[in-house]
């Protein structure tokens, strides 16, 4: 593997990277089959991956037909690797032992360990037969829409798909590791301006809000809506608000402190609740719903921006989808997914029925989408969000930062790349945009 890396450094040509040969071993982060029970009676805080997310040393993944073996330079951390390091809301393993029962290829993926991680920018190593669109050397960025595409349901849509599933996640062989297994239609031109760590932060985030923001599938945002943005610095709340920017919205973040607005309103966003500060509780302490605090909640929306939101941008979940629907407009949309703070949503049906309101669920994005949100970063109209990167020995700890939201945008995680800010070709398109690309650095 270190002459794999020392190369791509090097910037070899990818004749040069295929002679190359494979080891038959690699470093991954993994957690371990054996270990399901770890956590079992802890509440969901006390579950820490720390002590569940391992780096082993596995076998190469083995390639089939219609694939590409890459070396990850970098990866950066979601959501779901947390749901995995502590087996909620249901163990991966699950989803692995399905795909295995789906013939010879699948059966590769149910091992006794699962290797992590659905972001990836890197380099190809090996192409399975049938890939014709990519060759060794080739720099990349990966979407996690993992699918065939066997059946009629996702040749409209591929996340409609039966067997569409989420790489690293209902998959095995991730990218957090030194040579992940990807499908060849899950691969995107990496943008020129941005190293491995940056560019690894934008897949599933960005994909994800842009699906349920700006592509066919899911809100349609138009000029001029208000959109209500819950965890507006976070991974894919970071992302939306850029998106709302420059598609001529008008964004309302929701954030839980005073540094964090600052962050915002240096990247354009004019108005910020800080939720802390105004101590907003949608539910008493019996759990019923506080209509009185939804009020205040929407009249400062009001005051900031006088209407009500379009659309409402709603991933949190259990905590606030109450009160998303209720501050909604009349006819307005609330577009969600992920529910990091619980998947069980409660709220009064009369403020969505009485008031002609829609909920529509969104799940990551298709090929399309990933590929046209990818390409607004390749020409400097998103940004990155990375806030911090650490090593891949330390994954771990950033996927804890993760669980008690101790963070703010992406959290990097470096594997072939020796250090940061490696990676970049076009110096002078990235100078142009530095300022952006740096904002969440603030976190640090």
């Amino acid at each position: 593997m270190e002459a794999i890396r020392q190369a791509i450094v090097d910037h070899a040509p990818g004749e040069e990277l295929a002679r190359i040969p494979l080891p038959e071993t690699m470093r991954a982060a993994v957690v371990r089959k054996s270990e399901i029970e770890l956590f079992a009676g802890l509440p969901t805080q006390d579950k820490d991956p720390r002590k569940s997310l391992h780096i082993d040393e596995v076998p190469i993944p083995p390639l089939g037909p219609n694939e590409v073996l890459i070396a990850p330079m970098a990866s950066a951390l979601n959501y779901n690797t947390v749901w995995t390091s502590i087996f909620e809301p249901v163990s991966t393993f699950g989803f692995l032992a399905k795909l295995g029962r789906e013939g010879e290829l699948g059966a590769r993926h149910d091992l006794d360990y699962h290797v992590v991680g659905s972001d990836a920018a890197g380099v190809v190593l090996r192409t399975g037969p049938g890939v014709t669109q990519w060759r060794p050397g080739d720099r990349v960025t990966v979407h996690c829409n993992s699918v065939d595409l066997e059946g009629p349901e996702g040749h409209e849509d591929s996340m409609l798909d039966a067997s569409q599933r989420i790489w690293g996640f209902e998959t095995n062989f991730g990218s957090l590791a030194d040579v992940s297994l990807v499908k060849a239609n899950q691969l995107m031109p990496m943008p020129t301006h941005l190293s491995w760590e940056e560019a690894a932060s934008l897949g599933l985030v960005l994909a994800t809000s842009y699906r349920m923001l700006v592509g066919e599938n899911a809100a349609r945002m138009k000029q001029g809506d208000v959109v209500l943005i819950w965890g507006a610095t976070g991974g894919i709340g970071g992302f939306a608000t850029q998106l709302v920017l420059n598609g001529g919205g008008i964004p309302v973040c929701v954030v839980s402190s005073e540094e964090k607005a600052q962050v915002l309103r240096a990247i354009g966003a004019e108005h910020v609740i800080d939720r802390k500060a105004e101590g907003y509780r949608f539910t008493d302490d019996d759990g019923r719903p506080d209509y009185a605090e939804m009020r205040r909640f929407g009249k400062k929306i009001r005051e900031l921006v006088g209407r009500d939101p379009d659309i409402v941008f709603e991933h949190p979940g259990r905590t606030t989808f109450g009160a998303s629907v209720f501050v909604a407009r009349r006819g307005g949309t609330i577009v969600t997914c992920a529910s990091t703070s619980g998947y069980l949503h409660e709220y009064d049906n009369r403020y969505l029925w009485m008031h002609l309101k829609r909920i529509l669920g969104s799940h990551f994005a298709n090929y399309h989408e990933a590929w046209q949100a990818n390409r607004l970063v390749d020409l400097g109209m998103i940004h990155p969000i990375l806030s911090k990167t650490y090593p891949l020995e330390q994954a771990a700890q950033g996927a804890y930062e993760m669980h008690h939201n101790l963070h703010a945008g992406k959290i990097g995680v470096l594997v072939g790349a020796p250090e940061e800010g490696l990676g970049v070709l076009d110096h002078a398109k990235r100078e142009r945009h530095a300022e952006r690309i740096a904002a969440f650095r603030a976190f640090e």
